[in-house]
């Protein structure tokens, strides 16, 4: 038999924790590694026992899903992140502008989430209700991570000197990125690039 695929669930509701649980270890596809409450003992579990799938809630205690998404990504192989959660607003498109790998429905069925799993496992990208084109036409997903933290901290009016200190990079450098940012955004200057971020954030904030 194939070999089972690792899985860390994690879930604030403990009836939908469990019921989480159950469904996967009675699968002979997974095995379940540690279940959480919150994005925190996730992430403790992961460090101590690194796994290949990771299931969440989207606004996960108390990091929240992005956030704990982006923090993973520090780690040489990070877990490959299915959001369960409500088909709500925009989510499943926040969700993988995220870097999520995946997304399933409570409402849907559950042998659809354990399929997501299996595909997201073998490197696929499962999100049934996402118009990719949509995603690709957004110019903030062009940015890279260094040069999404420097339009955020931009936003707080920081000047280049504190941008450096903020960030632990050269001023030179704060200018190369936010060059490359400015040409990405077709922006001229700080002020249109951060009237660029807080237009670009609207549509999520109805949706949360």
């Amino acid at each position: 038999m194939p070999t089972p695929i690792e899985i860390m669930l994690a879930d604030s509701n403990p009836l939908v924790l469990s019921a989480m649980s159950e469904i996967f270890e009675k699968d002979d596809r997974f095995s379940v590694i540690a279940t959480s409450a919150t994005a925190e003992g996730f992430l403790s579990a992961f460090l101590r026992v690194p796994t290949l799938v990771g299931v969440v809630e989207w606004n996960l205690p108390l990091l929240g899903a992005a956030k704990l998404i982006e923090v993973l990504r520090e780690q040489s192989a990070p877990p490959r992140i299915v959001i369960f959660d409500d088909q709500a607003g925009d989510l499943p498109r926040r969700a993988m502008a995220a870097g999520a790998a995946g997304f399933a429905p409570r409402s849907g069925e559950v042998n659809g989430l354990l399929s997501t799993c299996v595909d997201v496992a073998a490197g696929k990208m499962v999100f049934p209700f996402v118009d990719v084109r949509e995603l690709q036409a957004d110019p903030i997903q062009s940015l890279s991570r260094k040069e999404r933290a420097i339009l955020e901290a931009l936003s707080k009016g920081l000047t280049n000197r504190e941008l450096s200190a903020e960030l632990g990079i050269t001023t030179n450098t704060v200018k190369f990125h936010l060059s490359n940012l400015y040409e990405k955004l077709s922006v001229r200057n700080r002020a249109q690039a951060i009237a660029f971020y807080y237009a670009s954030r609207l549509p999520a904030e109805k949706g949360s």
